[in-house]
């Protein structure tokens, strides 16, 4: 997988500022930064969502392993 150096990253600005124009610049990083920001959210709100039910798995198992040997 290819990396990004500081070079890359300051030919991308560079060509974001012509483009965008100074003015808006900054409001395009916020806004960027905000979609970053909801994302990561939304990732960390999955990857609970996913420990927890093998947490509550596990539980489960558990408890059907101990009414298993109950019955027998």
């Amino acid at each position: 997988m290819p990396t990004i150096g500081w070079f890359e990253i300051l030919i991308v600005v560079s060509i974001a500022i012509v483009v965008l124009g100074p003015k808006d610049f900054p409001i395009m990083l916020k806004k960027v930064g905000s979609w970053i920001g909801s994302t990561k959210r939304y990732i960390n709100n999955i990857q609970n969502e996913v420990s927890n039910l093998e947490i509550d798995d596990e539980k489960i198992n558990k408890e059907i392993k101990k009414e298993i040997k109950k019955d027998d």
